[in-house]
């Protein structure tokens, strides 16, 4: 009640509000909605979280998958090769990690140290607005250790009847993973992909830390969450940060349920 459900409905009323915290809240009706079509910001924002999105958890959950089969086979030291992995997926959004990457990918940093030595003069990542959002996306590609260990539970729940009968009838490699892995593992690719969309669009830590809380380079890494910081907790413009709030809860709200109706027609429940 304290904590989760007085908020949620605060925030909505303050969604029709123009409150700084200091004086009264003030009804604005749908002010902020109309602010926020002509805020070139808060549109960039969306394109940036987008754009990360789409590119960083497609990539990921393949990375995860892939991993995840290698693992699958039984090999020796398996525990700690899935400790390995994970890892990453517990720290990748703390301000440790991302201050790390931050240095890995300076001018001066190990990344372009180590394509010096091949002859290749790294760009500079994080100052660059051409390649300072690459980093974080590299960055959630790394992270790809909570939806691997959920793969590779899904892989060890096939039966392995399944590949026999498929190698039986001459099915190659790419065959099985093609007719029996990617249908019987669907639910869990269905179940980790919502997963991703929901956190990638949600994203701040990386953005904040990476770009000193700016968003910069020429707002590159200014995701939605980091410009609906700023509007609430710099500018004060609490009512039009909760605006914003809404507005993110309905598209998530919309794009899950975009992937629940579409599940019915690649999604298969071995009933």
């Amino acid at each position: 009640m304290l904590f989760t459900i007085i908020p949620f409905f605060a925030s909505l009323y303050l969604a029709f509000t123009d409150y700084n915290l200091l004086n009264p809240p003030e009804w604005v009706g749908l002010d902020n909605v109309r602010e926020m079509l002509a805020d070139d910001r808060l549109m960039q924002s969306l394109k940036v979280t987008v754009i990360y999105t789409v590119v960083s958890v497609p990539l990921s959950l393949a990375a995860a998958l892939g991993v995840a089969m290698l693992l699958q086979h039984g090999i020796r030291g398996l525990p700690v090769y899935r400790a390995v992995f994970y890892l990453p997926s517990l720290l990748g959004s703390s301000v440790a990690v991302v201050i790390l990457w931050r240095y890995l990918f300076g001018v001066d940093g190990v990344i372009n140290k180590g394509l010096a030595l091949v002859g290749i003069t790294g760009p500079a990542w994080t100052t660059d607005p051409s390649h300072a959002l690459t980093t974080l996306i590299i960055l959630h590609i790394w992270t790809f250790g909570s939806p691997m260990v959920i793969f590779l539970a899904g892989l060890r729940q096939i039966p392995a009847a399944y590949y026999e009968a498929a190698s039986v009838d001459g099915a190659g490699p790419w065959r099985r993973f093609i007719s029996v892995t990617l249908p019987l593992l669907s639910p869990i690719i269905f179940f980790n992909l919502v997963q991703a969309l929901i956190a990638s669009l949600q994203t701040f830590t990386q953005g904040f830390v990476m770009s000193g809380g700016t968003g910069g380079p020429a707002d590159s890494t200014l995701f939605y969450n980091l410009y609906l910081y700023l509007r609430g907790f710099t500018q004060f413009d609490m009512g039009y940060a909760s605006a914003m709030a809404w507005v993110l809860f309905v598209l998530i709200a919309m794009l899950t349920a975009v992937n629940f109706l579409a599940a019915r027609y690649w999604v298969f429940y071995d009933d």
